[in-house]
């Protein structure tokens, strides 16, 4: 058995927990008592890397989900990764109705935010890398946006053309090299074919333009690969930009794929939006800058981080200028890499995107599975947009903090407003499984011990063997047993059950995470099993940062400076402010080196 010394240099190298030993899978069947529940309008399709539901079309489901696993495909390819093995759990995706039904949800992006984008740009998607796996919802309608004309179009004149470089595809490291930890995007391989320019045509009089649906789901499935497989601090412009660079992918049927063709009416938007000089974002001065908000567009980073990927020179300049970043330093002076940044604009602003190089990749006729689909019953499909909402409901701003009193009071509002509408639909469904897990998740997330192991237990009576409902019970039995007086002999129970959640599914984060969980908030020194366990956790979910801060923390307690930082810089420094980010750079800053 290999010890906590032999792991913490590897630092992701982790291993199972000794002490809470795998057992058989677990049974997800849902045992019903009473009449069968009717079918609802939902279904849920999956692949080997998603998990996608929709109340939409079957066939709409089955081609987004097929296209997601083509995608996730590509992306593996061009970085080098379809050999390698994949702990990772499950992206989970949701595909609701139209904007008004999605903005009913008020799904506040709190890990996630792109832009700073021009109003009309603030699209419908929700992307959350929760500590159990992370979801992403979006809107199943395209998005109409009506522009208005600007009168200065400085800084994105096409005036020359692009002549495709035949060499090394974007972003590509010479072949036998191996994936570097920085690279935009290492090498090919056989598979990836550099093809000629594509034109397009549009009509520069209209003033509004449409967004696909499918672009926004698949962009926002770049980003959660690029930070799940490749977790490093990134600058929020690069990440938004690899997302719509993909974003425009397209599935042929032949099995051909490709990437790079710019999206629908790009010219469009930059020929009726003020530019926004790039030397601004690479500096990340735009994130603080007013007219960001009034003039920065997903279609200005898709432009930016094209010319850069397909641009022999930039592209090495990117890659110095990412491991700079992932190394924590900071943006301006990370964008020293690029030289002249003048120069840089005014290459951007000559750089003709009506004929661009882009990528062709062919997909494997024998990876074409077709997507596993199944109907929800009306009882599991009344709680689906519960599970997305649970997450900014029960996120609610620390207390201490005078700036952020109001807020908080607000927050704490909605959220038991929201809780208690939960425990009603709990009520009405109370042979549903599902619906007493989210509910007694959504009460320990809220500090309520006692109503969590009531309905963990209600859950547990429906299925005995679920490993979510033992969790969250252990979770509320260690709430209960901190304020107990027989605290020691509770505590160690809270851990049994918790244990016995991790035998039942040994696969999940969320008993290992709480396990370690149980030792930190007792002011206990976790057991190396706790820490180890931990280990494993994190590398189920990369992208969450509340398994990196807890990890960091207690490498930084073995003395592990450099493990610990290299947890934390991606918490600390990462292309989104997440509610962890400020105790991760709290920590970094008492961290030698």
């Amino acid at each position: 058995m290999r010890t906590l010394a032999t792991i913490v240099p590897a630092c992701l190298a982790l291993a199972p927990l000794p002490a809470l030993a795998q057992a058989p899978a677990r049974d997800d069947s849902i045992t019903v008592t009473g009449t069968r529940e009717a079918p609802s309008n939902w279904r849920v399709a999956e692949t080997d890397h998603v998990v996608v539901l929709s109340d939409g079309k079957e066939s709409e489901l089955v081609r987004i989900a097929g296209n997601l696993e083509r995608l996730h495909y590509l992306l593996s390819a061009l970085l080098n990764r379809t050999e390698q093995a994949d702990a990772t759990i499950k992206l989970r995706v949701t595909l609701v109705g139209d904007d008004v039904e999605f903005a009913a949800m008020r799904l506040k992006n709190t890990r996630s935010s792109p832009g700073p984008y021009a109003q009309a740009f603030r699209n419908a998607r929700y992307y959350d890398p929760r500590e159990d796996g992370a979801v992403l919802a979006s809107s199943r309608y395209d998005q109409n946006i009506e522009l208005q004309r600007g009168s200065d179009l400085n800084g994105f004149l096409r005036s020359t053309q692009l002549v495709p470089d035949p060499v090394i595809p974007p972003g590509m490291a010479p072949q036998g090299q191996g994936v570097g930890a920085f690279d935009p995007i290492p090498y090919t391989g056989q598979a990836v074919q550099f093809t000629g320019p594509g034109d397009i045509s549009i009509k520069i009089n209209e003033l509004s333009v449409t967004i696909p649906a499918e672009n926004r789901i698949y962009a926002a499935y770049a980003q959660h690969y690029l930070l799940t497989y490749f977790p490093h601090a990134y600058p929020r412009w690069y990440v938004d930009g690899f997302g719509e660079l993909f974003g425009t992918v397209a599935m042929k049927d032949d099995g051909e794929i490709e990437f790079g063709r710019p999206p629908r009416d790009y010219m469009r938007v930059l020929d009726n939006h003020l530019s926004y000089p790039a030397p601004k974002v690479l500096t990340g001065a735009y994130l603080v800058d007013k007219k960001a908000g009034e003039r920065w567009t997903p279609y200005h980073a898709w432009v930016l981080t094209h010319m850069l990927f397909f641009n022999d020179t930039r592209r090495q300049q990117l890659r110095a200028y990412l491991a700079k970043i992932a190394s924590g330093y900071p943006m301006a002076e990370a964008a020293e890499a690029f030289g002249d940044l003048g120069q840089l604009q005014k290459e951007l602003a000559a750089y003709d995107n009506r004929k661009v190089p882009y990528v062709r990749v062919t997909f494997p006729a024998a990876l074409a599975e077709t997507p596993i689909v199944r109907r929800l019953t009306e009882g599991q499909a009344a709680f689906v947009k519960g599970q997305l909402e649970l997450g900014p409901r029960v996120t609610v701003p620390p207390a201490g903090k005078a700036d952020l009193a109001a807020l908080r009071i607000a927050a704490l509002r909605e959220r038991d407003d929201w809780l208690e509408r939960l425990r009603g639909d709990a009520r009405r469904y109370k042979n549903n499984r599902d619906a007493q897990i989210l509910l007694a998740e959504a009460e320990c997330r809220s500090g309520h011990a006692l109503e969590c192991v009531a309905a963990a237990d209600r859950a547990l009576a429906i299925d005995p063997k679920s490993g979510d409902a033992l969790a969250w019970k252990g979770a509320g039995q260690v709430g209960l047993a901190l304020v107990a007086s027989n605290r020691a002999a509770r505590l160690k129970n809270a851990r049994a059950t918790i244990a016995r959640a991790n035998r039942n599914n040994p696969e999940s984060p969320l008993p290992l995470i709480l396990y370690y969980r149980s030792f930190a908030d007792a002011g206990e020194t976790p057991p190396d099993v706790a820490i180890e366990g931990l280990m494993k956790a994190a590398d189920a979910v990369p992208a969450a940062p509340g398994p990196r801060l807890l990890l960091g923390e207690a490498l930084a307690k073995r003395g592990a400076t450099e493990a610990a930082r290299r947890m934390l810089i991606p918490v600390a420094h990462g292309a989104y402010e997440s509610p962890e980010a400020a105790e991760a750079r709290a920590l970094l800053a008492t961290l030698s080196g």
